[in-house]
């Protein structure tokens, strides 16, 4: 019985690392402000490509992927992906498919050609004024590609979550000055994203022109990914590009529904650069490959350990989960966090690993509390040794010297979650240790990515984000792309 999912996989070969744009970081935008992002995720300004980069076209390839069942077969549409458990998987690439990027499309294709791009504009606020800037400046490259070559430049994206239509606090006019300043060029806002006045905006676009579409969200119909509405946001453009990664795992209207009523639809640099690092480097990586997987829950990051323990010849645990693999050891884990119905799971990971010959790498000791605050007791103990009533909120010292050790010889590595609870100074060393380790292996030549989340904030807070080859942009599509699962928002671009 065949299970047949569509996975993005970059052919080696493929990936062409960039020089990046050199700006000063901004920090994540997670401070005192009214709005924070909630797609969780991180952009750094030192991972944009350089516009001019893009001269040669760029083609992103995807293999479907077989998986066989133990146990009834489903088909399943790209816009449709399923969970699958690892005891019943073994993958196989059998059709490869390529994807356009913006960077294929030339002046002959642009000029005069009224372009939508779904961008993540999805900023921080407080009141009008925006924290962090990092996402528009991601945006620029593709918006610069487009105007150079004569399209008239419809901007779209959601801000925050409204929840019963517009609300001023979450509309993007504060975003149109900075766009502004960043272009050089002025950048008009429209009223609405659909409509009799937008369409009056775009007839009196001349070629290079950018308009700012109104908050996608301010329509319920766009998380619905309704037809009706999709139709309405594509009628005023000729072409579609998408280049919001952050929002690609989300079938919307603005990000798979408009592919349907356009007859192009390309990716934009910022998405085609995560595809080529988060898929390209990972499917075809350099070995050894080494996957750093973090966080509190193992049942959080199933699919990832999964789906990277069919490529990688080394795996560290770290953080929270460790205690549940730990304690299906037989070992006794005082108050830590513990999953008790993953500890089946987690003993046949260990098992799965023995059995591919991969390094499965747990701590031998840890920084212990005596309770989950700054200000905790501490201690350092084996793991054979933690007391009752101690929790474990970090790596030990031997358990971080014996994983930057295994990491020395690696030629790629990639990271998803912390080693420890990093917020608190006394916890911190371990996750620090790790981004260190990393940004000197980088300087060797060895491709480290920073997969999402929890680890891009540890990464930029201890200053070494612009050590590491790549930060991705987005803390849900990073993870489903990890996993396996079929992004919609990629899914949905033309083929080359």
């Amino acid at each position: 019985m065949l299970l047949l999912l569509l996975v993005p996989a970059v052919l080696g070969g493929t990936v062409n690392h960039r020089d990046p744009i050199n700006v000063e970081p901004l920090g994540t935008g997670t401070g005192n402000s009214q709005y924070k992002p909630i797609d969780d995720a991180y952009y750094t300004p030192n991972e944009v490509y350089k516009a001019g980069d893009f001269q040669q076209p760029k083609i992103m390839l995807y293999k479907s992927i077989q998986f066989a069942c133990v146990a009834g077969a489903v088909a399943y549409s790209p816009a449709a992906p399923s969970k699958v458990s690892s005891s019943k998987v073994a993958r196989s690439s059998v059709v490869e498919m390529a994807k356009k990027s913006v960077g294929d499309l030339t002046e002959a294709d642009l000029k005069g050609k009224r372009v939508l791009v779904r961008c993540d504009l999805n900023v921080p606020l407080d009141g009008k004024t925006i924290t962090d800037d990092t996402r528009i400046r991601a945006s620029i490259p593709t918006v610069k590609y487009l105007m150079e070559n004569g399209a008239k430049v419809l901007l779209s994206s959601h801000l925050g979550r409204p929840k019963d239509g517009p609300e001023d606090k979450f509309s993007l006019g504060p975003v149109a000055p900075r766009l502004t300043e960043l272009l050089g060029k002025d950048v008009v806002m429209a009223p609405d994203c659909i409509g009799d006045a937008v369409a009056e905006k775009v007839g009196a676009m001349a070629d290079g022109d950018v308009l700012l579409l109104e908050n996608t969200r301010f329509y319920k119909e766009e998380e619905k990914n309704v037809p009706e509405f999709a139709e309405k946001l594509a009628a005023n453009a000729d072409l579609f590009v998408n280049d919001a990664f952050g929002t690609a795992h989300r079938a919307h209207g603005s990000t798979e529904g408009v592919t349907k009523f356009l007859d192009t639809s390309v990716a934009g640099f910022l998405l085609q650069k995560e595809l080529d690092y988060l898929d390209g480097a990972v499917s075809e990586p350099k070995r050894p490959f080494a996957a750093i997987v973090g966080g509190s829950k193992v049942s959080s990051k199933i699919g990832v350990i999964e789906s990277l323990m069919e490529k990688v010849d080394k795996i560290v645990i770290g953080g929270g989960m460790v205690f549940t693999f730990l304690k299906a050891r037989g070992l006794e884990t005082g108050s830590s966090l513990v999953e008790e119905d993953q500890l089946d799971l987690a003993k046949k990971l260990e098992t799965i690993a023995k059995e591919k010959g991969i390094d499965f790498i747990l701590p031998t000791d840890v920084i212990i509390a005596d309770k989950f605050a700054a200000d905790a007791a501490t201690q350092t103990v084996g793991v054979d040794a933690i007391p009752e009533g101690w929790m474990g909120l970090d790596n030990g010292p031997a358990s971080t010297a014996d994983i930057i050790e295994k990491l020395s010889d690696c030629k790629t590595v990639i990271w998803n979650g912390p080693m420890g609870v990093f917020e608190f100074e006394a916890f911190s060393k371990g996750t620090f240790a790790v981004a260190d380790c990393l940004a000197e292996l980088t300087g060797s030549g060895c491709t480290t990515i920073i997969g999402g989340g929890d680890s891009v904030a540890a990464v930029e807070k201890a200053g070494l984000a612009e050590k590491m080859s790549h930060i991705s942009t987005g803390g849900g599509a990073s993870l489903e792309l990890l996993e396996g699962k079929v992004l919609p928002g990629v899914a949905a671009l033309q083929e080359a």
